[in-house]
């Protein structure tokens, strides 16, 4: 028996990309590094918050990709003749994304005492309502 799509139901017109989208979800998932938090700040504002010890603001970077935000770190390679007798701080690179919704943007970031804060509202819908003209025969 196959899978029905999302985009093959008969009420779903136009959402062929929902199953992409599902699909960049489940690929996203990641190995949990770095662990975060989301949290949800009042009817249209949440916060991504991402635990980055040791990272500085020129080791991240953010971006939107096609309705994909995605949260790099990369720190600078470590100086010669460092030596480690416990190392329990991951200084490892990492690649977080989070896919958006539409009207979901991002409003800002910042970095403080090891976690990145990135704020998201969620725009208010207009609601538009259009009366379509039934066309006559001339």
């Amino acid at each position: 028996m196959s899978r029905m799509s999302f985009a093959q139901h008969p009420f779903l017109l136009g959402f062929e990309q929902l199953d992409r989208l599902v699909e960049r979800t489940q690929k996203a998932g990641g190995d949990g590094y770095p662990p975060y938090n989301i949290e949800q700040r009042g009817e249209t504002a949440y916060r991504i918050t991402l635990a980055v010890a040791g990272f500085a603001e020129d080791d991240l970077a953010i971006t939107v990709e096609d309705r994909q935000l995605v949260i790099r770190g990369k720190q600078a390679p470590e100086p010669e003749g460092r030596v480690f007798l416990h190392r329990g701080i991951a200084a490892r690179q990492f690649q977080r994304s989070f896919v958006l919704a539409d009207g979901v943007e991002v409003a800002g970031a910042n970095l403080a005492n090891g976690l990145l804060h990135v704020d998201l509202v969620r725009a208010e819908p207009e609601t538009v309502i259009r009366k379509i003209r039934i066309g006559g025969r001339d």
